[in-house]
């Protein structure tokens, strides 16, 4: 299933896909792909936040603190990877260099289970002014710097506020460089893992492209893919035709 133009569409009509789609994540990972001790909830609100998948760790299994069982892949209890995740594009920056421009304090309430993780999917209103571009990377670096890691989405074209996409804005924030996206693949699926270094790594796609399989953190050096391809297909499945009929034709013309 190729990655579709959402810009022929409105914004209440790609909010219906996302929030369904947000809903189909959940399910694989709920379904078998996380770790017996962790589970997944949407739009919960965090450390002041908002994200739009969590992945917590259940305070009610026994297991240490931090600590993860190494599930083989096709067990019941999820597959959870040790290997670093491959990725066209692998970058890093040290996280105590982000921390000393922190001028803020958290205060933690230690109650409930733990969040681990966290998955945005871009919509077109995180980027349509300067204000919510903010949001989003203020969301993005509080998250990384709280030690909670994050696998952003994001199908909607670069923007006038974010002109190489909204990795490009996010790691330009945290490591203080740039990211250029290759020009003909402006789309983005990353996934962030934080620790002593925040590594990020990059899938560039474009419309039309397959959606790729993604790393999703659950602690330093360990992960589990997540089938984007297959959430957004199960999704599309359920898409009502009269959008699909825009979507997938020919003529980019085709009256909305």
């Amino acid at each position: 299933m190729p990655i579709h133009d959402w810009t022929r569409v409105d914004a209440g009509t790609f909010h219906y896909f996302h929030l369904r789609w947000i809903a189909s994540i959940c399910d694989v990972l709920n379904g078998g792909l996380l770790p017996r001790d962790y589970y997944a909830m949407g739009e919960q609100r965090t450390i002041g936040v908002e994200p739009d998948v969590l992945t917590l760790h259940s305070a009610l299994t026994g297991g240490v603190e931090g600590e993860i069982d190494d599930v083989p892949a096709g067990d019941a209890g999820g597959g959870l990877l040790v290997a670093p995740p491959r990725a066209r594009i692998v970058d890093e920056a040290e996280a105590d260099a982000y921390r000393r421009k922190q001028n803020h304090v958290v205060i933690r309430r230690a109650i409930g289970d733990r969040v681990v993780a966290a998955i945005e999917l871009i919509s077109q209103g995180n980027k349509s002014t300067r204000h919510a571009l903010g949001q989003v990377i203020e969301k993005a670096v509080r998250f990384l710097e709280q030690g909670v890691h994050l696998l952003i989405v994001d199908v909607q074209p670069p923007g006038r506020f974010d002109p190489q996409g909204i990795h490009g804005a996010i790691w330009d924030e945290i490591a203080g460089r740039p990211y250029t996206a290759p020009a003909d693949q402006p789309l983005t699926a990353v996934a962030y893992e934080s620790g002593p270094i925040f590594r990020a790594y990059v899938e560039p796609l474009a419309v039309g492209d397959p959606l790729p399989d993604m790393p999703l953190f659950l602690r330093p050096g360990r992960h589990v893919k997540l089938p984007l391809e297959a959430s957004y297909l199960t999704t599309w499945q359920h898409f009502p035709l009269r959008w699909k009929t825009v979507l997938e034709s020919d003529d980019p013309a085709c009256p909305r």
